[in-house]
């Protein structure tokens, strides 16, 4: 199957579509499946530059190096992951309704994108400190945005949460696994795994409530 086709079937029907060029952009997906399957470090420019039909040569014309390459890709990732979490901690109702939506959506986007989420959120440390700094800074954005709705929660009597830094790490440990067991072709959809851990985090962070 071709770099763009797989990344097709992960989720994403016109994949990476905010890179351009058209050459650029067929690298990133290139990229993105050879760093899920080899990892990064396996990875060569060459086997990224073979995967979307173009010489060695070719790659540099868009990117600098291939940590460049995975700096894009885990910079769009992250901004992606952060604004939908981001959104659900602003929206109306409840904390359990804005924990809950916060859940189904993380959880969903790990699962639809299964491949791209494994780079994102597994080959950080394969990043150069600059870079690998300041998507550390987007992650304290996503850790941020969970505490906050269950600060919220807390507050107002609808959680019973002793450790909000723990259960925030928790809960967004939970979802992110998603990424590395979700298979497209098992039983379940994403928004059925996306309800099946809105669920379970909301039975965790009420435990104990009468």
């Amino acid at each position: 199957m071709r770099a763009a086709d797989r990344a097709a079937a992960d989720g994403e029907e016109t994949p990476w579509g905010e890179v351009t060029p058209e050459a650029a952009r067929k690298l990133l997906v290139a990229a993105v499946e050879a760093f899920a399957e080899r990892g990064y470090h396996a990875t060569t420019t060459r086997d990224i530059a073979g995967r979307a039909g173009m010489s060695p040569a070719a790659l540099y014309i868009h990117y600098k190096t291939k940590e460049e390459l995975l700096h894009r890709i885990s910079r769009i990732g992250h901004d992606s992951a952060l604004a939908l979490l981001t959104a659900a901690a602003d929206s109306e109702g409840t904390a359990a309704e804005r924990l809950a939506l916060a859940v189904r959506s993380f959880v969903r986007w790990h699962a639809e994108r299964h491949t791209t989420a494994r780079v994102v959120q597994y080959e950080l440390d394969a990043l150069g400190a600059e870079h690998r700094a300041e998507i550390v800074e987007l992650r304290r954005g996503t850790n941020a945005a969970v505490r906050r709705i269950i600060v919220d929660g807390v507050r107002d009597g609808e959680f019973d949460v002793p450790d909000v830094p723990g259960t925030t790490l928790a809960v967004l440990s939970l979802c992110i696994d998603v990424a590395r067991w979700f298979n497209a072709t098992g039983p379940r959809t994403p928004d059925e795994v996306g309800a099946l851990y809105a669920d379970l985090v909301l039975r965790m962070v009420s435990a104990g409530q009468k």
